[in-house]
C-alpha cells in the first residue's frame, strides 16, 4: 500500500487559533457538565443508604489514595457531621496510623472532639499530641487555652510546666506569663521571668523582664534587672538597642546624671565591640546628642559636638591617611577645645607619622606645616623646651635632604635656639643647613640672624659663600654691596659691585646695574655714574637705558641750581647749561642709535618725553605687488610717521633697514590717518 502524500503545502487562507478553538467551546458549552441533582433524604432507610454510599466512596477512594491526609480528614469530619463520633474516632485513629506526624491530622481531631464538647477525649488527644510532637507549640498553645477556657486552671498551669520542662522559646514563656497575669499571680509571673532569663540570657529577655516591671509601676526592679544585664551577660550580648532603653528608662525617671552616663558608657562599649554595626553606633551618638540637647547644659551640649565632629574627622582619615587638611583641622579643633596635653601630643603624632610616600615638595608643603604647628604648639602652649627640641629634629630627620629642603623649618628651628640663648646651637643648625641643601633663603636668613646680632665679619663670609653659592643672583651681590657700604666701607661696596656686574649670567641684570648707578649718585660720585651708564650703553642699547641716562643729566641739571657752590674749600659746581646740553646730548645720541637700528616702536617710546618730535600713528594699505610678496596674508598695518623722516631733503633718503621701513616706503602712496578711519 502506498503511503500518501501531500499534495498541496501551501497554508490554508483562514487560519485557527488556539484561542479562536476555547472561545467557541466556551459559548457552545461543550465542556459543560451537568450538576447533580439534589436529593432529600425523606426516610430512615434512605439515610442508612446515603451514609452507605458515601461510606463507599470515601472508602475507594481511601484505597487509591490512603496517603491523602486531606480526605482522611473530610472522611472523618463527615461522620461527625452524621453524628456518629465513634466512627469518626475510628477514621482519625487510622489516619494517625497512617502518618502520626501530621499536625493538621491532630489539630482536626482535636477541635472535632471540643466543637463536640468532649472534654476528656480532647484532653486525650491533646495529650497525646503534645507527647508524640514536643515541639510544636500550638498543640501546647491550643491545649492550654482550652484547660484554661473550662476553668481547669490548674491543669492549664501544668500544661505550661510540662510545656516548659522542653525549654521553648521566648514567645512560650511570654504565653505562660501572660496565663499568670490574667490569673493575677504577679508573683509567680516575676518568679518565670527570673527562670526565662536564667535559661535564655539574652539581652531581649532582660528588657522584657525590664519593661514588665515598669509597667508593674516597679522602678527600683526594673533598675535591677537593668543592672544585672549589665553583669550577668555577655559582652556581645550588651547591644545598642539594651544600653539605649536603660537610659531612656533612667531618663524617664528623670535620673539625668545617670542616663548621661549609660549613654557614654553605651558608646565606649559600641565602640570596642568590633561585631557591631557602624549604623546602630551612629543611631546611638545621635541619640545621645539628642539626650544633651534635651537636658545638658551649654558646656555639655558642644562636648557632645565637638566629640561628633571628632567621629566625623576619624571618619574621613580612615578613608585618607595623606589627607593633611583634614588632620590640620583635627588638630585645632583638639587645641581650641583644650584638650589634655596628652590628646593632643597623640594627634600631633599620628598626623606627623602619615609621611608622604613620594619624594618630591609638592606632596611634602602641607605635610611640613604638621611638624612646625607641632613645634609651636609645644613652644608656646606646654612650655616644654625639650619637647620642642626633639620635634624640630624629628622634623629635621623626615625630610629627605638630598632631594629637597625645606628652609622655613631649619629657621624656625635655629630661632628657637637663639630664644633660648644658645647661638652655638643656632649656628650649628644653619650651617649644617647650609652644607646639606644651600638654598637662597637659608643664606638670607642666617645673615639676618648675624646682622641682628651685630656680626659684620660673620655676615660678610656668609656673604662670600652666598654669592660663590649662586654668582648669578643679583640680589645677593646687592646685599652685600649694600652691607659694605652702610659700614662705611666704600672702596669694598665699589669692588663688589664691580666684580657683580663682570659675572657672565645674572637673574635681574638691570636691577643690578641700577643699584650700583643709585649707590654712586648717592655717593656724589656723578662721574663714576656717567661712565656707569656708558659701559651699559655699550652692553645693551636699550631704550629705556637711554631715557634713564637723558633724565639723569636732566636731573643733576636742576641739582646744579639749587647748590651751585660747595662751599668753603670745595669745588665750583657746573653751570646747569652745561647739563642741560648733557641731557640733550644723551637725548639726541640715543634718538640716533635706536633710528640707525629701525626701532619704531622704541623711538616713539623714547620721544614720548619730546611732544614736538612724537611720532603720528598710520595705517597703511599694501599693494597688489605687497600681498603677493605677504603671500596674501595681511593686506594693511600700522606704522609711525616721525616729524624728521618726514623733512628730509631731496636724495638724501637712506634706505629702510627694517621690515616695517620697506613697507612704509612702498605703501607711502596708500597711506590713511587713523583719523580718517
Amino acid at each position: 500500500m502506498s503511503k500518501s502524500q501531500i499534495k498541496n503545502r501551501a497554508p490554508a487562507p483562514i487560519q485557527i487559533t488556539a484561542e479562536q478553538l476555547l472561545r467557541e467551546a466556551q459559548e457552545r458549552g461543550i465542556e459543560d457538565v451537568a450538576k447533580a441533582p439534589k436529593q432529600f433524604v425523606t426516610d430512615k432507610e434512605e439515610l442508612v443508604q446515603y451514609q452507605q454510599t458515601k461510606r463507599k466512596d470515601f472508602e475507594d477512594q481511601l484505597r487509591r489514595q490512603r496517603q491523602h491526609i486531606g480526605l482522611w480528614c473530610r472522611y472523618a469530619l463527615w461522620e461527625a457531621s452524621q453524628m456518629d463520633f465513634t466512627r469518626a474516632r475510628s477514621v482519625f485513629e487510622r489516619a494517625l496510623d497512617v502518618d502520626y506526624r501530621n499536625q493538621t491530622l491532630w489539630l482536626k481531631y482535636a477541635e472535632m472532639e471540643m466543637k463536640n464538647k468532649f472534654v476528656n477525649h480532647a484532653r486525650n488527644v491533646w495529650d497525646r499530641a503534645v507527647t508524640i510532637l514536643p515541639r510544636v507549640d500550638s498543640f501546647w498553645y491550643k491545649y492550654s487555652y482550652m484547660e484554661e477556657m473550662i476553668g481547669a486552671i490548674e491543669n492549664a498551669r501544668q500544661v505550661f510546666e510540662r510545656w516548659m520542662a522542653w525549654e521553648p522559646d521566648d514567645l512560650a514563656w511570654a504565653a505562660f506569663i501572660k496565663f499568670e497575669m490574667r490569673q493575677g499571680n504577679i508573683d509567680l509571673a516575676r518568679q518565670l521571668y527570673e527562670r526565662y532569663i536564667a535559661l535564655w540570657p539574652t539581652a531581649r529577655a532582660y528588657l522584657k523582664y525590664a519593661k514588665w516591671e515598669e509597667s508593674q509601676h516597679q522602678r527600683g526592679f526594673a533598675r535591677k534587672v537593668y543592672e544585672r544585664s549589665l553583669q550577668e551577660l555577655h559582652p556581645q550580648e550588651k547591644t545598642e538597642k539594651l544600653l539605649s532603653q536603660f537610659a531612656r528608662f533612667e531618663e524617664r525617671c528623670k535620673e539625668v546624671d545617670r542616663a548621661r552616663t549609660i549613654y557614654q558608657y553605651a558608646i565606649q562599649q559600641q565602640q570596642q565591640n568590633s561585631k557591631a554595626k557602624d549604623e546602630d553606633i551612629a543611631e546611638l551618638k545621635q541619640e545621645f546628642v539628642l539626650f544633651e540637647k534635651r537636658h545638658g547644659n551649654k558646656q555639655e551640649i558642644e562636648s557632645v559636638i565637638v566629640q561628633q565632629r571628632r567621629e566625623v574627622f576619624e571618619q574621613k582619615l580612615t578613608t585618607d591617611a595623606y589627607d593633611y587638611d583634614t588632620w590640620m583641622d583635627y588638630i585645632r579643633l583638639e587645641e581650641s577645645e583644650g584638650s589634655a596635653v596628652a590628646t593632643v601630643r597623640a594627634v600631633y603624632d599620628r598626623a606627623v607619622a602619615q609621611v608622604p610616600p613620594i619624594a618630591e615638595k609638592k606632596y611634602w608643603k602641607r605635610y611640613i606645616y604638621l611638624w612646625i604647628n607641632y613645634a609651636l604648639y609645644e613652644e608656646l602652649q606646654t612650655k616644654d623646651t625639650e619637647a620642642t627640641r626633639t620635634v624640630y629634629q624629628r622634623a629635621l630627620r623626615v625630610v629627605p635632604h638630598k632631594s629637597f629642603t625645606f628652609g622655613k623649618l631649619w629657621l624656625l628651628a635655629a630661632h628657637f635656639e637663639v630664644r633660648q640663648h644658645d647661638l652655638t646651637a643656632a649656628r650649628k643648625l644653619l650651617g649644617q643647613a647650609l652644607g646639606l641643601c644651600g638654598k637662597d633663603n637659608l643664606y638670607r636668613g642666617y645673615i639676618d640672624l648675624e646682622m641682628q646680632l651685630g656680626e659684620i665679619d660673620r655676615c660678610r663670609v656668609l656673604y662670600s659663600k652666598y654669592v660663590a653659592y649662586a654668582p648669578f643672583h643679583a640680589p645677593a651681590w646687592q646685599k652685600f654691596a649694600a652691607l659694605e657700604a652702610s659700614v662705611g666701607e666704600l672702596s669694598r661696596a665699589r669692588a663688589i659691585y664691580e666684580l657683580a656686574i663682570q659675572q657672565p649670567e645674572l637673574d635681574t641684570p638691570e636691577m643690578l646695574w641700577k643699584a650700583y648707578i643709585d649707590w654712586e649718585v648717592s655717593e656724589k660720585e656723578i662721574d663714576r655714574a656717567r661712565q656707569l651708564y656708558e659701559r651699559l650703553l655699550d652692553r645693551t642699547g636699550h631704550v629705556k637705558v637711554w631715557i634713564s641716562f637723558g633724565k639723569f643729566e636732566y636731573e643733576q641739571g636742576l641739582l646744579s641750581l639749587a647748590s651751585p657752590t660747595d662751599g668753603e674749600g670745595g669745588s665750583t659746581a657746573p653751570e646747569s647749561d652745561d647739563y642741560v646740553l648733557l641731557s640733550r646730548s644723551v637725548f639726541s645720541r640715543g634718538y640716533e642709535a635706536l633710528r640707525r637700528d629701525g626701532l619704531k616702536e622704541e623711538r616713539r617710546m623714547y620721544l614720548s618725553a619730546v611732544e614736538a618730535k612724537f611720532p603720528r600713528k598710520v595705517k597703511r594699505v599694501l599693494t597688489a605687488e605687497e600681498m603677493a610678496l605677504s603671500d596674501g596674508q595681511e593686506d594693511a598695518f600700522y606704522d609711525y610717521i616721525f616729524p624728521d623722516d618726514e623733512k628730509k631733503p631731496m636724495g638724501m633718503d637712506d634706505e629702510p633697514t627694517s621690515l616695517l621701513g620697506k613697507r612704509a616706503r612702498a605703501a607711502d602712496a596708500n597711506e590713511v590717518d587713523l583719523d580718517d578711519v
